[in-house]
């Protein structure tokens, strides 16, 4: 007997059949905890020092803040375009197709620097084993994105639970490994006399706010994928009650995930001068530390967590990238092409386009990028995140003026501080991480701007603003 959930079929041709853990597992998945902290921890220590641990805390608060306006808004809005269809239905069609456009591109680079450190992690793998050859990132990516697209047509609650197990497994191993770490400091048994402290709270001194910023781009990152839940507004079942539960759910058990990770990692370096290098430049912590805490086995064992966790994400970008662009084809009066489904609900076409955009730009690095996998990685990832905090930035402004300006009040007048201090801090994150940087992380708000420029003059076209309109408003009566 099957124990999927009844399905039935929404008026976009979708099916409705998943339930709020399959929701939170998509966003869970499509974060990608594990895979986030084999690599990005490191990068916030670059900036911080032993005090990486602030740019989480820092995100942490953000995204929390930034949440506020998507889990509101998703107790009124469900629809499979997420941030297209909340912002479109509180600023307007064409503030939304922006959006949606924004978090499009987003997803894609975001799907692209992970395929691309899946080559990254493997290399490193069969280099500790011993293989005695390398892989080409980009060929591994290409492997990748197969088998991504064969998975990914797929039924959807086939991809949320693929998704979910993933997550699981690594999880289960990082936490062993961190507890294992503090253990081992706290019973003063730690490898090179470490102990556990309070050191992973400091800063180095003259750090402000604005340098903290500057290293949340990675916290954010971090976080990327959080609102996934709400591109399955027309494939849950009782969207409007599952969405935004599972959206608290994705943020406070990553978030905890995180905050364990990210300290266990800073001190099992050491938080001195020599550790913190260490932590800085490390190109595999889970290795490092697996190794030097537990055992070489544990350290590899963690490396293959790492690279199913990272395929999970690639999984869940070029998903939810391409239920976005179905419902923006879908919206804007194509009722072929982009907006086909497969015969098991998938947005087949879309799945198609949002692969080959993700190869696109996997050879555009390839090609430029001379510095190896681990730079390209990093620079994909970054626009990917300015990307997504600016369709936050629109988001977070349409859960303000729909909740506490447009009619009766929707939630309690005193709450608009919530939201905008999110939109605040998203702001001035974005701000810090596109002014004053050196080349090439200079040239990346520059890409998202004429990313952005290009989707105001289709928004323009003639028609689509009222096409737009008048789905969303079928969408939800």
């Amino acid at each position: 007997m099957s124990t999927t959930a009844p399905s039935t079929t929404t008026g976009g041709g979708l099916k409705r059949e998943l339930k709020v853990a399959d929701a939170a597992a998509f966003s869970v998945g499509l974060i990608g905890p594990v895979g986030v902290m084999a690599l990005l921890g490191a990068g916030a220590a670059g900036i911080l020092g032993p005090g990486a641990t602030w740019a989480f805390v820092f995100a942490l608060v953000a995204v929390s803040l930034v949440a506020y306006g998507f889990v509101k808004l998703s107790r009124h809005i469900s629809h499979t375009g997420s941030v297209y269809a909340l912002v479109g239905i509180t600023l307007g069609p064409r503030s939304g197709f922006v959006a949606g456009w924004a978090l499009f591109f987003a997803y894609v680079t975001i799907g692209a620097g992970s395929g691309m450190e899946i080559g990254f992690f493997l290399d490193q793998l069969l280099d500790r084993l011993g293989a005695g050859f390398s892989v080409d990132y980009a060929l591994v990516f290409v492997v990748a994105l197969a088998v991504v697209l064969v998975l990914a047509r797929r039924e959807v609650h086939v991809i949320t639970r693929s998704l979910l197990y993933a997550e699981l497994i690594g999880a289960a191993l990082v936490t062993l490994l961190s507890v294992v770490i503090l253990v081992r400091l706290g019973t003063g048994t730690a490898p090179g006399g470490r102990s556990l402290n309070a050191d992973f709270l400091s800063l180095p001194s003259g750090t402000g706010v604005a340098t903290i910023a500057a290293a949340a781009v990675f916290g954010f990152l971090a976080f990327a994928g959080f609102e996934g839940a709400a591109a399955l507004g027309e494939e849950t079942q009782d969207p409007k009650r599952d969405i935004p539960r599972a959206l608290k759910i994705a943020i406070v058990v990553v978030g905890a995930f995180y905050l364990l990770s990210i300290v266990a990692q800073s001190l099992g370096y050491g938080t001195d001068e020599a550790g913190t290098q260490a932590f800085s430049s490390a190109g595999a912590p889970y290795l490092d530390l697996g190794t030097a805490y537990v055992g070489a086995w544990l350290g590899d064992l963690l490396t293959v967590a790492a690279i199913v966790s990272l395929f999970a994400i690639f999984l869940g970008t070029v998903s939810a990238a391409a239920r976005i662009l179905f419902a923006l084809a879908r919206d804007t009066g194509s009722q072929r092409g982009i907006a086909r489904l497969s015969p098991t609900g998938a947005p087949s076409t879309a799945l198609v386009v949002a692969g080959v955009l993700t190869l696109l730009v996997v050879v555009i690095e390839r090609l430029t990028v001379t510095s190896g996998a681990l730079n390209a990685t990093y620079y994909a990832l970054t626009i990917g995140t300015i990307a997504l905090l600016v369709a936050y930035v629109l988001a977070t402004a349409g859960a303000i003026r729909f909740l506490f300006f447009r009619g009766a009040a929707k939630a309690p007048r005193w709450q608009v501080v919530v939201p905008v201090l999110g939109l605040a801090l998203v702001i001035y994150t974005i701000y810090r991480n596109a002014v004053g940087l050196e080349a090439p992380y200079s040239w990346f708000p520059w890409v998202v701007l004429a990313w952005l420029v290009l989707g105001v003059a289709i928004s323009f076209a003639p028609g689509l603003a009222g096409r737009v309109r008048a789905s969303l408003e079928r969408s939800q009566s």
